[in-house]
């Protein structure tokens, strides 16, 4: 049995009542995501944690946790949540404060889940990076290790004692691998 598409418009989205499933809009049609797991939830606090402190004290911007929209594209709205993100300061003035942030953030950080297939974790990084994210960093939890990609050319793997850094989208941010892959 195949299901037809549900196709709708970023408002609608909004105004979806809030439920077990989170929810995204690729190119106006809407997709059903899973509750995140325990180690997934665990990993993005402390991610968010850390960099949160770090841009409150050097007054850098903003930091949005898992579930916060970014409006991408219109006409077909397309609707994506990483788990965490970061907006430079520069980028916050004149954003209204209700709806979805409008357009992509600075840094989009993904923490991969142990049934996220991996041409789907790839999709999401190619989409992020189309749309301007300039930094896009994945975190897979089962392999201990962080990449980051600036570009499809410009990709860094970081593994065992390295450190996960801000560069210059989030300068003087530094969270050790050990930090996280205790």
């Amino acid at each position: 049995m195949t299901t037809e598409p549900r196709f709708m418009n970023a408002q609608a989205l909004l105004e979806l009542p809030h439920g077990h499933l989170r929810h995204e809009l690729i190119q106006g049609e809407l997709i059903e995501l899973a509750p995140a797991g325990h180690e997934h939830g665990r990993l993005a606090a402390l991610i968010t944690s850390s960099l949160l402190q770090h841009v409150l004290k050097n007054q850098l911007g903003a930091v949005y946790a898992a579930g916060t929209g970014f409006k991408l594209a219109s006409d077909l709205d397309t609707v994506r949540a990483p788990d965490v993100a970061f907006v430079s300061a520069a980028r916050l003035e004149n954003v209204e404060s209700s709806g979805y942030f409008p357009g992509p953030p600075d840094l989009a950080i993904e923490i991969i889940s142990p049934n996220d297939r991996h041409n789907e974790v790839r999709e999401k990084v190619e989409m992020w990076l189309r749309y301007g994210v300039r930094m896009v960093v994945t975190l897979n939890p089962q392999t201990r290790t962080v990449t980051v990609y600036r570009s499809l050319n410009s990709i860094r793997m970081i593994r065992g004692e390295g450190r996960l850094e801000g560069e210059d989208i989030v300068p003087g941010w530094v969270l050790p691998l050990a930090e996280l892959f205790e």
